[in-house]
Formats: structure tokens, C-alpha cells, sequence
């Protein structure tokens, strides 16, 4: 066991006029995860705490927050690797707004995400069968299919901090999985919302997006190649 000392940026706005830093010593075991710690401080020292969390594997991407600086899933990082001079800083998702400590407000993320028309769009009847799809087709777009939703590439974003009605690199991503589906009709649709002066044009190739992503998908690459799908107007 070790001791770790969190310093937790706090606010509650039904009391608090501005943030201000919870800090709280610990001990926990070096392969513990930042959630874990936070849990301890939550379940053992100040239940006031708040945080959001559901899976605890890296699956739902709720756990999402600012650890040393940088956009990570409490989850998935260990102690031993953010422990630094025997103290972690946390902090809640930057761009969006915080609703208690580190729980902020999902709502304007997943309304960028909805205008993106994340699901298939395909009329046609399919037949007795499910639609088939080749194994290269499938590959076109398998790596944007691992986006889990956790905001923490779009939070990253220069351009989203400095702009809120930019739709964010996580809809992109959902709608790149989605434009370069074979089965898939509804992908002019789709590169229309995201031709308009908050789609992708607002990128400015940071790579703090791809930085950020848990999931390792090459988020900057995806927004790339939507920016040439909407240029050259061809989408397959």
C-alpha cells in the first residue's frame, strides 16, 4: 500500500460561488486505478464527492475526467502510472458544464451527436438474410466503430472550448463509421451537417483528439477523411 495524495478540483453550484480544490490522502495499492482511489475518498471520506462511473472496464466511458492535465477514464489508468511526487490532480471534463465536481453536463455532447444521424439509414428491403458486407468493407471503418461516447476527444479540442456549437470530433467519428458503410444511404445527409461552418472544418488537425481517445482510434485520421469525402464528393 501506498499513500496518494488527491487534489480533486470541486464545485457545487447550489453553494459554491466558484470552484475550489478538495484535497485528501489515500492509500491504495500501486495497481489500483485513479477510480479506485476516488472511490475510497467517495465511500470512506467525503460522500459529498461526485462523480459519475458504471462499468469500472473501460466499456461505457462515464468515468471520464482531467487526470494530471490530460483527458483520461479513471478506470483504465493506474496509480502508479499518474502518481507524481506522491500526488494525482483531477479534474472534471473541460468545454462542457460542470453540474457537481466532476459530473458535467452529457446533454450539449449528445446533441451533436444525435444531428450526425447515428444509425443505418437503408430502405431497401434486405431480403431472408441480414445485409452481407465483405470483410474489406467491414475493415473501411472498423476502427471508428470503437468509439465508446466518453467525450474525452471532444473535451480535448481547442476548437470545441473555443466554439460549443462545433459538432466535436466524437460525432465525426460516430458519422465516419456510419458514411463509409457500404449497406449504409445516408451519408449525404450525413456530409451535409458536417460540410456547415460548425462541422469539420473547424478541426484544425491539433491531434489532441487522438491523444485523448481510450480506445486508440485515430480520431484526427477519421476527421480527415471525412474533410475529403465532403471535398471531393465522393464518399466509397
Amino acid at each position: 500500500m501506498i499513500k496518494v495524495h488527491l487534489k480533486i478540483k470541486r464545485f457545487n453550484p447550489e453553494k459554491d460561488k466558484k470552484p475550489w480544490w478538495g484535497e485528501y490522502d489515500v492509500e491504495v495499492e500501486p495497481t489500483d486505478r485513479v477510480l479506485d482511489a476516488l472511490h475510497e475518498v467517495k465511500w470512506n471520506i467525503d460522500g459529498t464527492l461526485a462523480l459519475r462511473r458504471s462499468c469500472a472496464h473501460g466499456v461505457c466511458g462515464s468515468d471520464a475526467m482531467r487526470i494530471n492535465g490530460r483527458n483520461r477514464l479513471a478506470c483504465h489508468r493506474l496509480i502508479r502510472d499518474e502518481i507524481q511526487n506522491g500526488q494525482i490532480t483531477i479534474e472534471p471534463l473541460l468545454g462542457l458544464r460542470v453540474i457537481k465536481d466532476l459530473i458535467v453536463d452529457m446533454e450539449p455532447f449528445f446533441a451533436h451527436y444525435r444531428s450526425i444521424m447515428p444509425y443505418l439509414v437503408n430502405d431497401t428491403d434486405p431480403g431472408p438474410r441480414e445485409r452481407l458486407q465483405s470483410p474489406e468493407d467491414r475493415a473501411r471503418f472498423d476502427d471508428t466503430t470503437k468509439c465508446i461516447l466518453c467525450a474525452a476527444c471532444t473535451t480535448s479540442c481547442p476548437s470545441f472550448w473555443a466554439r460549443g456549437e462545433y459538432v466535436g470530433p466524437a460525432a465525426i467519428v460516430q458519422a465516419h463509421r456510419f458514411i463509409f458503410d457500404s449497406r449504409d444511404q445516408g451519408a449525404a445527409e450525413r456530409l451535409e451537417v458536417l460540410g456547415d461552418s460548425n462541422g469539420v472544418w473547424r478541426c484544425r488537425t491539433v491531434f489532441n483528439c487522438t491523444e485523448a481517445c481510450p480506445r486508440g482510434i485515430e480520431v484526427t485520421k477519421a476527421i480527415g477523411e471525412v474533410k475529403q469525402a465532403i471535398a471531393s464528393g465522393k464518399v466509397r
